[in-house]
């Protein structure tokens, strides 16, 4: 009897997503089948409480496959999905990524298989960044090159799930995205949970700026590199100079900024205060005047006054912030600004509406600007496609998928561009 290929589920971020693509090339090799996977979240309670919601969900859409728990959430709370009763297996972050691991859920695995499989994440010294030739889709392709983090802002429960941070060698990198620029990918974006710590374990502890610098040298015919989300104050000085000086890297950075005011900020353990976060955008916008900012920023931290709250909204303008992440803020248990004095929930949602307020009004500030210009747009489909600032782009005439098109932007809707 044929076996049919496990399911996966994926909660949160993209290195969830990333990570996802390798275990289902795991699973496959090890001959993994009739099985349901669901790749879990920890971020904030809810998104338990989601991951929660979707293993209930899913054994009832699949009353007779092994349900497998894996993610964050199976990481910091192992007993939480151990204690439901549709859970038949709970497997942690670094588990996920072996295939040991897998070879042991296949049918024909002739051993004890334990059910729950989590070990102490903290030991873990490596990542498993090399494990596939990217992910994403025929456009652009992402490379985790980072994983875990080494600090402990107080109200994330990440590096409990994700472990200490570790870095992919630069030779893994390079070797990977010249497979990646010689499959015809255009773009490809590097991730990690904290991006800019990436190389502090590596012999010599480079920076990504030196990565960066080494990936555009070595894969010349790589049109376009792109970073993913990065915490402004680790910036060094060849990520500056590449901003400056590399036209391939591409003019978009999402900060890591979560709020603007500095008693909030040290409440947090950030590592930055506001006059950090607004030297470098500007600095990065006077070497690349056609840098756009996206920025994670959180409403309703505990303690935040008013005032308090004023100096994030205003941060947006002041640092000239385009795309914004608003998140709520929501106690996480085991973090210690879950013990802080809360905000009431009707403020922080009332907070988290007027950021995204002046987020919206920013982005249709950006958009207007673009009107009557010319743009280089990386192809998503054969009608929408991004440009170099990460803006969707409508396009009227077809194009292929995966292409470079350069167009004249000729209006707008709300939240995009069209040529």
């Amino acid at each position: 009897m044929t076996l049919a290929p496990p399911k996966f589920s994926t909660l949160g971020c993209r290195l969830n997503a990333y990570e996802t693509q390798a275990m289902q090339d795991l699973a496959a090799k090890a001959g993994v089948g009739d099985a349901v996977v669901i790749n879990t979240c920890a971020v904030t309670a809810q998104a338990v409480r989601k991951a929660r919601q979707e293993i209930r969900r899913l054994r009832r859409e699949n009353p007779d496959a092994r349900l497998i728990v894996t993610g964050c959430a199976a990481q910091t709370e192992p007993e939480t999905f151990a204690a439901m009763g549709e859970v038949d297996h709970v497997i942690g972050n670094s588990e996920k990524m072996q295939a040991d691991t897998w070879a042991r859920l296949a049918p024909d695995f002739t051993g004890e298989t334990e059910r729950v499989q989590v070990d102490d994440i903290m030991s873990v010294r490596e990542t498993a960044g090399h494990l596939i030739d990217g992910f994403g889709t025929r456009s652009r392709a992402y490379v985790q090159v980072q994983n875990g983090c080494d600090h402990r802002c107080t109200f994330c429960i990440i590096p409990y799930g994700r472990g200490n941070s570790r870095s992919v060698p630069a030779g893994v990198v390079v070797d990977q995205i010249k497979r990646l620029a010689g499959r015809g990918y255009n773009e490809v974006v590097l991730t990690g949970v904290d991006l800019t710590s990436w190389g502090a374990d590596l012999p010599g502890q480079p920076r990504l700026g030196d990565l960066v610098m080494r990936i555009l040298k070595l894969v010349p015919d790589l049109p376009r590199l792109r970073i993913s989300s990065i915490d402004s104050i680790e910036a060094d000085e060849n990520l500056m100079q590449a901003i400056a000086s590399e036209q391939r890297l591409m003019p978009h950075l999402h900060l890591s900024l979560q709020h603007g005011d500095d008693l909030i900020l040290k409440r947090m353990k950030r590592r930055h205060l506001r006059d950090d976060a607004i030297r470098f955008c500007e600095e990065a916008r006077r070497l690349r005047p056609d840098m756009t900012f996206g920025a994670d920023i959180i409403a309703g931290f505990p303690t935040e006054t008013e005032a308090m709250f004023d100096n994030s909204l205003r941060l947006v303008e002041e640092c000239g912030l385009t795309w914004l992440h608003v998140f709520p803020f929501s106690p996480r248990q085991g973090t210690p600004a879950a013990r802080m004095p809360q905000v009431d929930g009707a403020r922080v949602k009332d907070r988290a509406a007027r950021l995204r307020s002046e987020g919206a009004r920013q982005v249709a500030q950006h958009l207007t600007a673009q009107v009557g210009r010319r743009h280089r747009v990386l192809m998503e489909n054969p009608h929408m496609g991004r440009t170099e600032q990460f803006t969707e782009v409508d396009v009227a005439a077809a194009q292929d998928e995966g292409a470079i098109v350069e167009v004249t932007i000729g209006g707008r809707t709300q939240d995009r561009l069209t040529a």
